[in-house]
């Protein structure tokens, strides 16, 4: 199959482009610089341009670009690249897929779990309403920039991913260093849940949803059962074999990280109950299985 792909040169997008070339599918990535080699082709989310020439013939698009939301404290200007880099590059997508003369048989909009809110102890699937706040609401947007394929009669499905087990970037890329140097400990009181995945498990994912014809909609890409912030410290001490006695107080990351910090001390407990149903296995469904594949 070709198939278009945002956001290539992220944690996820980089591992998808490499599993899809391993088995012999053609990758085309979209750049917002001018094309250097073949297989890329031009986009300029913002201005909301996307070369149809790169799209044709493409039989699935994933969107994976967005700005990082840790990557920064949360200004005003930074929130405003968090969700346009989301939405208009959606909505860019979206209406050069619906636009094409043969349109994909799939578009998949690599959202988040951030779509929930903070759920408590509350177990929450696919059905669940979105909650409230900033990332809940950039979700909302994000997903319904997807309109005009939906539309257009493509196959439209939202990856909301949880937290990815990786050494390579995102949130465990930072601590895994940590861990090592026996810096690790629990974020405040430790009890919010934390909904995660193994890297390979979450490529997996994503390439089940292009492969399903029936999935369609929100798809929770998570592990099936989330843990406590202290169950997963204690989880990495064990397996790296250090030791994670230098809880981190609440107080302390509100100051470094400001607002995002509430969505670091929040807690997600999503399940994935429409990739189980849909017949998918995970390779790691548990967080030592999680860690030491990510080792």
């Amino acid at each position: 199959m070709r198939i278009a792909v945002t956001g290539s040169t992220g944690l996820i997008g980089s591992a998808l482009v490499r599993s899809l070339r391993a088995d012999g599918h053609e990758v085309v990535r979209f750049v917002r610089r001018e094309p250097a080699a073949a297989d890329e082709a031009r986009w300029d989310p913002v201005r909301g341009y996307v070369d149809p020439a790169g799209l044709a013939g493409c039989g699935a698009v994933v969107g994976l670009a967005g700005a990082g939301v840790g990557e920064h404290r949360w200004t005003a200007a930074y929130k405003k690249e968090i969700r346009d880099s989301r939405v208009l590059g959606t909505a860019a997508l979206a209406r050069a897929a619906a636009a094409l003369d043969e349109p994909p048989k799939v578009f998949v909009v690599g959202s988040a779990i951030g779509y929930y809110g903070d759920t408590g102890d509350r177990a929450v699937d696919e059905t669940a309403p979105a909650g409230h706040g900033f990332l809940p609401s950039v979700c909302v947007e994000w997903e319904a920039a997807a309109a005009p394929a939906r539309e257009a009669g493509i196959r439209t499905a939202f990856a909301r991913s949880g937290l990815v087990v990786a050494r390579e970037g995102g949130a465990w890329g930072r601590m895994f260093p940590l861990f090592r140097a026996g810096l690790g400990g629990r974020l405040g009181n430790g009890r919010q849940y934390w909904s995660y995945i193994s890297l390979r498990d979450e490529i997996a994912a994503m390439r089940h949803i292009i492969d399903a014809p029936g999935l369609a909609g929100p798809v929770n890409l998570t592990a099936p059962e989330p843990l406590t912030n202290r169950q997963i410290t204690a989880a990495m001490s064990r397996v790296l074999r250090r030791p994670a006695v230098l809880p981190v107080p609440a107080v302390a990351l509100r100051l470094v990280l400001g607002e995002f910090s509430s969505d670091v001390l929040g807690s997600q407990r999503a399940r994935p109950a429409r990739l189980l149903e849909s017949g998918f296995v995970f390779r790691d469904p548990g967080i030592e299985q999680a860690i030491r594949a990510a080792c």
